[in-house]
């Protein structure tokens, strides 16, 4: 058995979490998309080296050329028409700049804010794990008490066992009370066999969490206990961080829609290329460079852009209906959560008083129980209803502590 304590967990999750782990590698493909954008602002630069052997007429006297080893006689018709084999061995670096492309600019501000979206959904993963951690660890402690709640009525039951067996043995009782409270010995047991077994399946959901796959058993370091907050100061906020990543999700649509705008603008790019020949390999007795730009103009791609273009639009109007859905359904969750957490403090209230008051009635049927005055049946049925109340008590807790948890997340920013 492992004692740990919720700081513990979150540390481990923090760490080892799979869905943690997912999230940040989300973050790098969409950091590796942002990245891509880089093109239209940094040259594309390429090196090659070419040979090749040819008789054709207009590619051996432009090796010639190339090479500077043309003489009078390659001017011969006989030759030019007919030339023997040229091999020309040509080593070729391009340059490509990009200058004016506004679509290109437009795509690299989409990629930053889906990059930027993409990083505060990390963040609300977070979020929501912590959220996780506080439900598994609470369980945990819930089963702990179920446990500590039954050993203690069986205890009891034991100990009214043992009266009922002497108050038979010297005739105050029947044998079937003794066999009654036989019955509710049994009963606690099979109920504390159910509880160990929980203790064992909130372990291995803590150990999921922290992506431990040993499945040890685990122990809290602390007991439940009931957790208060100020919630008249926790209000939906729109700076959130989950609306915040639909806000820059919406603006990468938008930002996309007005690339496709600007699809239909002229780009202009520069080039250049160096190249050294020879007819030997690896070595270029002669170079030459050749430097330019270009301004390309799309006029038609057979409706292609037009279609990109609409679909772009009806992308960016859907993202702005998604975002005022998604801010409306996050306000009424609020709402909900809100009355949860007051209907759990009612409940807790009205289990702390029922609580006390079948620890009282218990008390007194247990008195009169020992002097022979009460029936097996009604001080069964007492201890029943206080194991009862104080599992239902503890249950309470376990139910407050998550709506408010709840509440906290749902007003985090």
């Amino acid at each position: 058995m492992i004692v740990v304590s919720k700081a513990d967990v979150l540390a481990a999750v923090q760490e080892h979490n799979n869905t943690i782990k997912m999230s940040k590698q989300d973050v790098l493909m969409a950091k590796g998309d942002y990245e891509q954008t880089n093109a239209i602002l940094l040259p594309n630069i390429s090196a090659s080296h070419t040979a090749i052997a040819t008789t054709n007429p207009l590619m051996a006297f432009g090796s010639k050329l190339n090479q500077g080893i043309l003489t009078q006689g390659d001017f011969n018709p006989a030759i030019l028409n007919n030339p023997s084999e040229v091999q020309d061995y040509a080593t070729r670096i391009t340059v490509e700049q990009p200058l004016l492309n506004f679509d290109g600019f437009y795509q690299r501000k989409a990629a930053k804010a889906k990059l930027n979206a993409t990083e505060l959904q990390a963040n609300r993963v977070n979020d929501y794990l912590e959220l996780e951690v506080e439900k598994a660890y609470m369980q945990l402690q819930l089963a702990y008490k179920a446990v500590e709640v039954l050993e203690k009525a069986k205890i009891t039951a034991l100990e009214n066992k043992r009266i009922a067996t002497n108050n038979f043995v010297q005739g105050y009782l029947q044998k079937s009370d003794v066999l009654a409270v036989e019955v509710r010995v049994t009963e606690i047991e099979n109920q504390l066999h159910y509880a160990k077994s929980n203790i064992q399946n909130a372990s291995n959901g803590l150990s999921v969490l922290m992506n431990d796959d040993s499945y040890a058993m685990l122990q809290p370091s602390d007991s439940l206990t009931i957790a208060s907050a100020d919630t008249k100061t926790m209000f939906f906020s729109e700076t959130r961080t989950d609306i915040l990543a639909m806000e820059s999700a919406t603006k990468a649509y938008s930002d996309m829609h007005k690339a496709d705008q600007m699809s239909f603008l002229p780009s202009l790019n520069a080039f250049g290329t160096y190249e050294l020949h020879d007819d030997e390999l690896f070595k270029g007795a002669t170079d030459g460079y050749l430097v330019g730009a270009a301004l390309t103009w799309t006029l038609f791609e057979g409706g292609k852009r037009f279609g990109k273009f609409k679909k772009s639009k009806a992308e960016f109007e859907k993202s702005k209906l998604e975002l005022d859905q998604y801010k409306a359904e996050s306000q009424v969750e609020l709402n909900r959560a809100k009355r949860m957490l007051q209907d759990a403090k009612n409940n807790l209230e009205l289990t702390t008083l029922a609580l006390s008051q079948t620890q009282e009635s218990l008390r007194i049927r247990k008195n009169r129980f020992e002097q022979g005055l009460e029936k097996t049946t009604d001080l069964l049925s007492a201890e029943t209803q206080f194991a009862q109340k104080q599992l239902e008590y503890f249950t309470t807790i376990f139910n407050h502590n998550y709506a408010l948890a709840y509440v906290q997340f749902l007003t985090k920013e």
